[in-house]
């Protein structure tokens, strides 16, 4: 009878525990500088889900290696739901880049969803000679040996980009990897490096400012944002399209009542028309139909194995 009284007590202890979820601040972790691509997704989608949770959502930057070290935090700490993390597609990257990322990409965490999708820029400083995406192409294949790539580390979205760019082309071109976007757009719009390839949230003020000359989008459709630039498909490209679609995860081992609140707040942000307004300011597409635990887990199942495959292909190997 005891056994069975104690039994009754952990268990309505913890759904008591599950019910009152949250009883504070909810930190996210985003694995990247404060001021990049990924840092302003998850501060408007912090706000937004501000209301469903009825808790403040604190933004921690936990920056370095592609990524990693702020995934690996979250893939580490206590599954009670106060940690979570905002990452985007270098989550099924980063098994082909490190060795050891610290975290089991398919089996090591709890998805909640799918936030957003992004398409990437092909950008040059605002003094680079060629005009057109077709010029640039020809430009970067004839000055291989002359032109610097920035990117913004390894496995981070702007890296996969320009991987993709230089398979595309054929060609061997310096690349110059910083740690983060800001400092690598920094040194562009500074006339440091020559060309970049990033995400739409950071890159649209600066395109739509002048203190950058752009080419083209990634998308499989022109950006309404950016409704002179052609996609790399209208460039002779077919097959050159990635989104760097954004995910929400919690720790493994979280419990399915504050994963279910999770995912409800997570719905919620992305429906909130503030939270849409910015992102379609910043040419992101905001992915309400995705936005449940079996779309990004099968989004990674999906992905882990093809950018295996076009590292394989690109030479780069895992360090």
């Amino acid at each position: 009878m005891s056994k069975l009284c104690l039994g009754l007590g952990i268990a309505l202890s913890s759904a008591t525990w599950a019910n009152n979820y949250p009883s504070g601040p909810i930190n996210m972790v985003v694995p990247f500088a404060a001021g990049g691509p990924t840092d302003n997704v998850a501060r408007a989608l912090g706000e937004a889900m501000r209301n469903e949770l009825g808790q403040t959502v604190i933004i921690e930057n936990r920056g370095g290696a592609g990524g990693t070290l702020g995934t690996s935090q979250i893939a580490r700490a206590k599954p009670d739901g106060n940690n979570i993390l905002l990452m985007h597609i270098g989550f099924s990257t980063a098994p082909s880049l490190y060795k050891n990322p610290g975290y089991d990409a398919l089996e090591g965490m709890q998805p909640i969803g799918l936030v957003v999708d992004v398409p990437m820029t092909i950008i040059a400083r605002s003094d680079f000679p060629p005009n057109t995406i077709e010029e640039l192409v020809e430009y970067m294949k004839a000055n291989k040996d002359s032109i610097s790539l920035a990117n913004a580390g390894i496995g981070a979205a702007s890296h996969l980009c320009s991987t993709m760019l230089l398979n595309a082309l054929g060609v061997d071109i310096l690349t110059v990897p910083y740690n983060g976007t800001a400092p690598a757009m920094a040194d562009l719009m500074g006339k440091q490096v020559d060309v970049l390839c990033d995400q739409t949230t950071n890159t649209t003020q600066h395109i739509n400012g002048g203190s950058v000359k752009a080419y083209a989008v990634t998308s499989p459709t022109r950006v309404a944002t950016l409704p002179n630039l052609p996609t790399m498909q209208e460039a002779g490209f077919d097959n050159f399209e990635v989104g760097i679609w954004h995910g929400m995860w919690a720790p493994k081992g979280t419990p399915e009542d504050v994963t279910k609140t999770l995912n409800k707040a997570l719905q919620a942000g992305l429906k909130d028309p503030k939270f849409q307004e910015r992102m379609a300011a910043l040419g992101a597409t905001v992915l309400i139909d995705d936005a449940t635990p079996e779309a990004l887990q099968a989004k990674v199942a999906q992905q882990v194995p093809q950018w295996a495959e076009l590292f394989k292909q690109s030479g780069i190997e895992a360090q």
